[in-house]
């Protein structure tokens, strides 16, 4: 269910390029006040990276990711973590409350 995602089309469709271009198997979730409905269209965009069996994702990519997204024009902050890195009891925030942007292997939900 993304209809939650407060996201213009055009950034919405932007930032999946990137994660597909960089992150290709990695699922997406977004959380944070950009699905609660506490956003305004300067708000940053909290995502979680989740890889295949949940394992770290390199730090190199994380960068690679990170550089690609503050190079992009998607005019607000996007701040993109690793599932694997988080605190346990972060884990049980994100679920209680997330969309997934994008499905294991790139696919859009």
């Amino acid at each position: 269910m993304t209809h939650r995602l407060h996201l213009r089309l055009r950034h919405r469709r932007m930032l999946e390029n990137i994660l597909r271009a960089h992150l290709p198997d990695v699922e997406v979730w977004a959380y944070g006040s950009r699905i609660s409905g506490a956003s305004h269209d300067g708000s940053d965009l909290d995502l979680v990276l989740r890889s295949p069996e949940l394992n770290q994702i390199p730090v190199s990519k994380l960068a690679d990711l990170d550089k690609a997204l503050r190079e992009s024009t998607i005019p607000f902050l996007i701040e993109a973590r690793d599932w694997a890195r988080l605190p346990e009891n972060f884990h049980c925030e994100i679920i209680r409350d997330h969309v997934v942007l994008l499905g294991p292997s790139g696919r859009l939900k």
